[in-house]
């Protein structure tokens, strides 16, 4: 029997990890619902290794290629990839995103218009990272339930963690040393004039963010990072940056609804890599970081080669002692 501490999306992809080799998993999981893992419910969901690399190490994403394979296997995932795109003052930010990131071409204002109609005529040209997409994080964890209850791994909401597991993956809550909070702030809006159907990032001068098409004239906005341990619901300033930004990629956007806002600590280790840590007979899967989704499958693979010895060239086992 291996146990695990947290039901969020690196316990779950552990669970599956595990399972799948054969093992008994059980997971404590101290909220009541999914949706009481902020982290894992508020993300974005994009698996986007090549843009991360702008500001993110070369491990990330080394982690990150293989995620929209491996999330494929359980879930819907948009596989349409990124555009980027900033405002025409700011060509100098997309200069600078090009040249600190891979894997993406040039496209002009005649591509932007047959990739996104919405957004003809707005952009001169932009950056497409064609190979990236993204997926629904909430209907993504639920299809994730699932398939680890297949497997026979059995969750138990609602209940606290033993003194003793096998893997803690509970993010901040582990009181693993060296991690630290960061803030992450988003909004759900209902734009059904506006139809966007891939990735936008959209370098904005005062806040980069991040538009997400949830289907049906949903987005999610998100970008916000603030060294902060609040636990406070988003700051008046954040919501007016992201729907300002928002309004600012696109006009129609300024007609939305507000449907949902939401924070959430994400942890993150000094480098903002996420790892697998060794302290006394517990491995931590943690410091994930914004990368959940993304990091989140390699590193699960990497904690159930460590437990049944595996080797592979593909996942190069990193196993740190606290």
């Amino acid at each position: 029997m291996i146990t695990i501490a947290g039901a969020g999306v690196a316990g779950l992809a552990s669970a599956y990890e595990l399972a799948s080799r054969g093992a008994r998993v059980t997971i404590y999981e101290q909220g009541e619902d999914p949706s009481d893992n902020s982290c894992s419910w508020l993300a974005g969901g994009m698996l986007a290794p090549w843009c991360e690399a702008e500001t993110a190490e070369p491990e990330v994403v080394r982690l990150g290629v293989g995620a929209k394979a491996w999330w494929q296997q359980f879930t819907k995932v948009e596989t349409r990839g990124t555009l980027v795109v900033a405002p025409p003052r700011d060509r100098a930010e997309l200069t600078r995103f090009a040249r600190r990131t891979q894997n993406h071409r040039i496209v002009s204002a005649a591509e932007i218009a047959e990739l996104e109609p919405a957004l003809a005529g707005r952009y001169g040209q932009a950056l497409f990272f064609e190979e990236e997409a993204h997926l629904d994080p909430r209907q993504a964890m639920l299809d994730l339930i699932k398939a680890v209850q297949a497997l026979g791994v059995e969750i138990l909401y609602g209940t606290p963690a033993p003194d003793r597991v096998d893997v803690d993956c509970r993010g901040m809550a582990s009181g693993l040393q060296g991690l630290r909070p960061v803030r992450g702030e988003m909004a759900l809006i209902d734009a059904p004039d506006v139809e966007v159907t891939r990735t936008i990032r959209f370098l904005h001068p005062r806040i980069p963010v991040y538009l997400v098409p949830r289907g049906q004239g949903l987005y999610m906005i998100g970008a916000t990072m603030i060294e902060s341990s609040s636990w406070r619901p988003i700051t008046v300033r954040s919501a007016l940056e992201l729907l300002g930004a928002a309004f600012a990629l696109h006009p129609g956007l300024g007609e939305a609804s507000l449907v949902e806002t939401g924070a959430g600590l994400r942890p993150a280790f000094a480098d903002n890599i996420p790892r697998l840590v060794l302290q006394g007979e517990t491995t931590h899967v943690n410091g994930l970081y914004r990368h959940g989704y993304l990091a989140a499958p390699a590193l699960a693979r990497q904690l159930a080669q460590q437990f049944f010895q595996e080797t592979s060239d593909a996942d190069h086992r990193e196993r740190r002692t606290a």
